[in-house]
This record gives C-alpha cells, structure tokens and sequence, in this order.
C-alpha cells in the first residue's frame, strides 16, 4: 500500500456513517465522527470511537462546512475522509481541500467530480465519448412539441429540483420552484430540461476504479420504483435486463466503463441510465437493441442502494474504497452475480397524505434481521439504519429510518422475505411507510418484474398504501387495546377472594373504551368481565385466554393469536405478526380550550413558509394553492380543503411553524358574509 490509512473520519451523518464505520472497524481502522446539534446522541456518534461536535442544526452549519470537517480530522487525528453520500460527497472543492490538509481522500479525484458536477456539462462530455444522451432542452426555449418534458438540477440529485410538466403554462412556476429547490438543497439554482419518457425504466451500473487502470463493472441494479423522483425500492439484478437478455447487460456495462474511463475515475460510482423499452420482446440480441437506453449522470460516490451489489457479488464496496484510496490494485477480473437482492427505503412519511414527510420520536423500532451492514452467507435479510429507540427525526434532514434488503437465490423468494421482514418490524410513534412497501413487494405487477418508473401511478396508492391490517384487525386490535388497559388499571385494584378484579355479582352493561386510528375514525371497544370470563359482544365467537398489561391472546375459531400492547401517553400501539394498528386514547373528558375553530387548516408538518398566495376576504376553491412550506429540502404545498372565504390567515413568511399550527381557516361562503 502506497498510502496507508488507520483513522477514518465520516463526513456525514445517521445510516451511511455507521455503515463506513463497521468497515473500517473490521480493518482495523479507528473511526471518528461528526455531529450537529441534534444529532448529539444519535447512534453514528455513539459508534464512533471519537466524536467532535459541529455547533448548529442545519446542514449549512454543520454538515455542509468542509473546513470544520477537515479541522475536526485534524483534532481527532485522523487520516482520511470518507464523504459518505449527500452533503459534501460530490464536492471537488472538498475534495481538493482534504488532499491539500494532507489527508487521504476516500473518493475520485477532484476533477472527475468536477467534470460530473454538472449534469449539463456531463450530458456533454459523454456525448463526446459515445455515451447515448437525451437531448437537453433550455428552459426559455421550450415549446408545446417538447412536452412532456423534466425539470432537472443541474448540481443535484435525489428528487430535489425535479418537476414534471406537461402543460405549457405551468412551466414557469414549474421552473421557478425547481431553481428554489435546487438553491436549497444545493447551493446552485442552475437547472435544465430534457425529454420525459414516461413509462422508462431507471438502470444503474455500480463501477469501481483503481489507480492502476482497471475498471470493475459490479453488476446491475433497477430503481425504477420511485416517489417523487426518490428511489424507494431498488434490487439487483434489474429485472428489465434479465427479461430482455441478449446483449442489453453487456452494452450498459461498456457504457459505464467508458463514461469511468473517459474523467480518469478512481474508487466506487455509478453510471446511471434511463432505459426506454419500447417495444423490445424478449431473449434476443434483436430485442435487446430495440431498447434504447441513455445516459442520465455519474453520480461520483457510493449509493444509497449499493448493499443490493454487495449481496448478490459478496463485495464489500466500503472495504474497496478504502483499499483503492490506499492505492491497491483491484483483480482483473470482476466480481460475479448470484442470486437476487431487493433494497427498500422505510421513510417516516405518509404515502397516502401526499408522502408528507413525518418528524418527532422513533419511540420504537425494531426491524428483524440476519446481519446489520453486513454481507450474507446464505439467504436472509439485512439491516443498515442510524436510527434506534428514541431517535428524533428531525425536519433537517432525510427521514429515511432504514434501508432493509434481503437476498436470496430468486426474486420471489427475495421479495416474500422482505415483505416477512417489514411486517413483522415494531415501528411506533411516526407514520411511516413501511405498509406500502409490504403491499408492493407482494404485488401481482411487481413481482412480474414490469416495474418502470410509472409503476406507482400504475398500480395506484390507493392499492398500494393500503393498511395491511383491515378493519376487522382494527376492531380486534382496539379489544386487545381496551384489555390491556383495563389489566393496567386493574392491576393494582384490590381483588376479592379468588374472583376476578372487575367482577360483579349483579350483570352490569359493558364497560367501553373509546379509540380514534390513524384515519381519524373513532372506535368504541365493548367488554364485559364475568365470572366465566371475558365478554365480546362485538367479536362474534372470540373468546379470551390471557390478559396482562402488555400482551392479549385471543382465540376465534380454534385459532390463537397473540397481542403485544404498548402504551406511550395517549397513544397505543397493538402488534401482532404481519400488521400492526396504532390508535390514540379518546380523554373521558375534552378540555374545550384544547378545541380547533370548525374550518381550521393546520400544518402537517414542521416546516418554514416561503409562499403565501391568499389573503384574509379571499374566496378560494377546493384544491387551490393557498401557500407553500419548505420541510426537509422539499416544497410541500398546502391546498384548500374545501369551496370558502379566508377568514383568517395565520401566517406569513419566514414563519417556522409545528405540527398542527394553525395556518389559516377557511369558513364558508355564508359564514364569509356574515362576518
């Protein structure tokens, strides 16, 4: 080794931290971490054998302030740094910056980060190398005959800064928000058009390079299953180019290799493209050139999705990068693939309230798993998360909670064991999406591979983020909860002699207990305790058979199953394998204070107003834009509810607001009048 490394520090934060260091730490390198304010007690601090603080919560105090990285390396005696993914990962300035401290940079040089910095000038350079593109589009020049069309970030990724428009006269806007997004997340307003391919379908190819000339092609992956232009589940190999076969595998490995080789790459990337199927059949190299496929970026660092690689090649990336920044060579021959990986991404979000991000306290998770960051020796599923019990998900950063990936030696096998894995997880106290994914890996269209970009609007949300348990589970699940409860508070009751606590000689009505779900609905849970029992009037032929404070079994028809009940203040959480229902506690008694104003709109979620488009007297229209807040690097727009008058308008911008501030209430046109 030309360039020998024995401290490692992260230069980001949560998941991809802890990761790098559970490499770094079976080579026998010490590990330093960073951390802002809030995440001052987050588990990628705790791991790390050193922590050195960056006062300030926002990524452009913290995460996003290279010289206070390369002090903080300095002062933990580190001596490299690994960038991890997001935040400085694809800055040259960075890059440059750690070489000239005299610490090792764990990424590509400088100047092929420079030349992929910019997704217009790449389009440019692997055009000249070869490479297919789409045809760029400037945003002044477009016409009716270029839609539909992609709004794109020229410095970023990740969803940020992308719009899709295909009316005319949305574009301005469109562009308008593009640019705020993309200043936002990026510190680079710049963006640019090009054609969008509705139905395409998005294949990536991992790349690993070393000093030496050689150039790995890692196989494939497909993430064509996407949210807001965010990859939520992606797997290896990609469906699309084992149904297609022929040649179509080995062209997009050439392609990659050739945009690598073409900047002077070096270390882990991923050359991306967008593939328009057409109307290729399958199993021929006929077919297989009648799907087009083109270049969309290089994204110059580690993936998010980069485990499913790893499982289905056995390589550990992480590992290469670190030995390729230490100058080693990499084997001639490149690593093969064998079986079948599916990554998903669990986000504290609500996909069917328009994916609004979440943020509070993981009061609980817990996610079952064969290894944490680590490969598989057989098939099984795996855990990477900087999430734990008590975590803060915080509004200034990702809500992603954890990626979960399985591996076996299908794609159905694979997918069965991950949709097992999600269901049986215990997650409380923040809406995630964790059904959603348990829905689509067990969906009829998903599981035959037909999985383009489109897929989500395809098959529906209203499929899709269905809640696994139904509403039976719910009725039962608010017994299991009304039970629970009532053991807790009897717990501590006197008994009398052997009769139950609870117990009256003379019938009594049924004791009731009241429950409002997660959509709002509110259920009345009956039962009354006798001596030969437990009552359910409502669960025609469920009997009880045990009842604690935490758990209740159930039996109906010969089947038993079991409840686990947590209690965390008002809210109760009912687990039970393969679903999960979280309701809140209906208070005997409504302080009338803690009432809203009958039409008030409040904020789903932390966030800033930077738009308002109403005042006070205006009369709106259901669905109508009334302002727009900024939450986790995204724009969210909150709509009118219903026909009205701005009655009131409770904020302006630049307020930082909480879930469940009052924005506004809409009254009706008669009370609008009559005021």
């Amino acid at each position: 080794m030309s360039n020998p490394i024995t401290s490692v520090l992260v230069a980001n934060r949560g998941e991809i931290a802890c990761r790098v260091f559970t490499t770094a730490k079976a080579l026998g390198l010490r590990t330093v971490a960073v951390y802002s304010d809030p995440d001052a007690d987050a588990p990628h601090v705790r791991q790390a054998d050193a922590a050195v603080h960056l006062p300030g919560s926002t990524s452009a105090e913290t995460y996003l302030r290279g010289e206070k990285i390369i002090a903080a390396a300095q002062a933990a005696g580190a001596d490299a740094i690994h960038p991890g993914y997001g935040f400085l990962s694809e800055n040259a300035e960075f890059a440059d910056a750690v070489v000239a401290a005299g610490l090792t940079w764990i990424g590509p040089p400088a100047g092929a980060i420079t030349a992929m910095g910019s997704k217009v000038n790449a389009k440019e350079l692997m055009a000249a190398a070869g490479v297919p593109v789409l045809t760029d589009i400037d945003p002044e020049n477009v016409t009716a005959d270029d839609l539909p069309l992609l709004i794109k970030a020229s410095a970023g990724g990740g969803g940020r800064g992308m719009r899709v428009v295909r009316d005319l006269s949305e574009l301005a806007d469109q562009v308008a928000g593009a640019r705020r997004e993309a200043e936002s997340a990026f510190g680079d307003p710049t963006v640019f058009c090009e054609p969008y391919i509705e139905r395409g379908h998005h294949i990536e190819v991992q790349v690993m390079a070393d000093a030496h000339g050689t150039v790995w092609a890692v196989g494939e992956r497909e993430c064509s299953i996407q949210r807001r232009h965010q990859k939520v589940v992606e797997e290896a190999p990609a469906p699309l180019v084992e149904r297609i076969g022929g040649d179509m595998r080995e062209r997009l490995y050439a392609a990659a290799r050739t945009a690598v080789e073409s900047i002077g790459y070096r270390g882990a990337g991923t050359v991306e493209f967008l593939v328009d199927a057409g109307s290729a059949a399958s199993g021929s190299d006929d077919s297989s050139r009648n799907a087009k496929f083109y270049f969309l970026e290089t994204n110059t660092r580690l993936q998010v999705e980069h485990p499913v690689t790893e499982l289905t090649t056995g390589t550990d990336l992480v590992e290469w990068q670190i030995r390729v920044a230490e100058g080693e060579a990499l084997p001639a021959q490149e690593p093969t693939t064998s079986g079948h990986s599916i990554e998903v991404r669990l986000y504290a979000e609500d996909p069917a309230n328009d994916w609004q991000p979440q943020s509070g306290t993981i009061t609980t998770i817990h996610l079952p798993a064969d290894t944490r960051f680590g490969l598989l020796s057989r098939p099984g599923v795996r855990v990477d998360s900087g999430i734990a019990d008590g975590s803060e998900i915080s509004t200034f950063y990702d809500p992603m909670l954890a990626k979960v990936i399985s591996w076996a030696p299908t794609r159905d096998r694979a997918a069965a064991m991950l949709a097992r894995a999600l269901a049986d997880a215990t997650i409380h106290g923040l809406v995630t999406n964790r059904d959603m994914l348990v829905n689509t890996l067990r969906d009829a269209t998903f599981l035959s591979g037909d999985t383009d970009t489109a897929y989500l609007d395809t098959v529906g949300l209203d499929v899709l983020a269905a809640p696994l348990a139904s509403d039976d589970d719910v009725r039962v699940a608010a017994v299991a909860a009304a039970l629970a409860q009532s053991a807790a508070n009897r717990s501590s009751a006197r008994r009398l002699g052997s009769l139950p606590s609870g117990w009256r000689n003379i019938a009594s009505g049924h004791q009731t207990k009241s429950y409002v779900t997660a959509g709002g609905d509110e259920i009345v849970a009956r039962y009354r305790i006798e001596r030969s029992g437990v009552d359910l009037p409502d669960l025609d032929g469920t009997s009880v058979v045990s009842v604690s404070a935490g758990e209740v079994v159930l039996q109906t028809a010969g089947v038993t199953r079991r409840y686990t009940v947590t209690v965390d203040g008002s809210a109760v959480h009912v687990d039970w394998p393969g679903a999960a229902v979280s309701l809140t506690r209906v208070p005997r008694y409504i302080d009338p204070a803690a009432q809203e104003r009958p039409g008030s709109l409040l904020a789903p979620m932390p966030g800033s107003v930077i738009r308002v488009a109403v005042g006070e007297g205006d009369r709106v229209v259901a669905g109508q834009p009334l302002l727009w807040l900024e939450a986790m690097k995204m724009e969210h727009t909150i709509s009118a509810p219903a026909d009205g008058v701005v009655s009131v308008l409770a904020v302006e911008v630049g307020r930082q607001l909480s879930v469940g501030d009052v924005l506004a209430v809409i009254s009706s046109e008669e009370e609008g009048t009559n005021e």
